[in-house]
């Protein structure tokens, strides 16, 4: 469970989420902490379709990696659950807490990385991601952190684009029917300004079970026929091939 490329990702990302990408997803927020039913991802597909949220969470104690503006942490705060969120980036969280105060919803926001989350071990019942840590972290870091701030059964849920974009998306422009690089060494993307990580499934495979998870269920979506497109897929792409995906897995023990 190695992983030795550079470490230099979390500085950049913050640069990136603090003076560009936060004003992209900061008008998004209010929208977000509204929704009634949570949906996830580019394509927004419902809990409903996808019970991505485990049973019992009324009470549990939660973590949410890479939390942003914290509307799954809110979500998850109208089902009973006691959440944290955790971010790197200070107008993200200044966000959050805007919305805090604007639906009544308060809950602790810390500002830190998801690679080193400064909570003991076995504090949380769930951990959870949606293209927060799961995308912007080392794998080979905020899983294994993952795996010592969880309880024994613990769950961990997490979306995240798939390999098979990852492989077809280009430096500029949408993901094509062309492969861009090989899949072979397939972990960190560099974008120039900013880092993402992916890896395939044989390598999230071994880590999660070295992690000590057993891999519940693995969802490849599909775009709705009503999706629009965005500036990396098109929703006629993602109809035809996973763009992104859920994992599900419990901590054993």
């Amino acid at each position: 469970m190695t992983h030795d490329g550079p470490a230099d990702h979390v500085e950049q990302n913050r640069r990136f989420w603090n003076d560009e990408a936060a004003a992209w997803h900061g008008p998004l927020a209010r929208d977000h902490w509204a929704q009634e039913e949570p949906s996830w991802g580019l394509w927004a597909t419902p809990e409903s379709q996808v019970s991505l949220l485990p049973d019992g969470i009324d009470g549990m104690r939660t973590i949410e990696l890479g939390c942003g503006t914290a509307y799954v942490s809110a979500w998850l705060a109208r089902a009973g659950a006691h959440p944290v969120g955790i971010d790197l980036s200070e107008k993200q969280l200044a966000t959050a807490r805007a919305m805090q105060a604007e639906f009544g919803i308060d809950f602790p926001l810390v500002l830190g990385d998801a690679e080193k989350v400064p909570y003991e071990d076995n504090t949380f019942g769930l951990a959870i991601s949606e293209y927060g840590a799961s995308l912007w972290c080392d794998p080979y870091q905020w899983i294994p952190e993952a795996a010592r701030l969880l309880v024994p059964g613990g769950r961990l849920v997490f979306s995240r684009y798939s390999p098979l974009f990852a492989l077809c998306v280009p430096p500029e422009g949408p993901a094509s029917t062309t492969l861009s690089r090989g899949q072979f060494g397939l972990t960190r993307l560099d974008w120039g300004n900013h880092v993402e990580f992916v890896l395939p499934h044989g390598e999230m495979l071994r880590l999660l079970r070295d992690c000590g998870f057993v891999v519940e269920d693995l969802i490849e979506v599909q775009a709705p026929r009503t999706a629009r497109d965005y500036s990396e897929v098109s929703a006629d792409w993602a109809r035809q091939w996973p763009s992104e995906e859920i994992w599900k897995a419990r901590l054993a023990g």
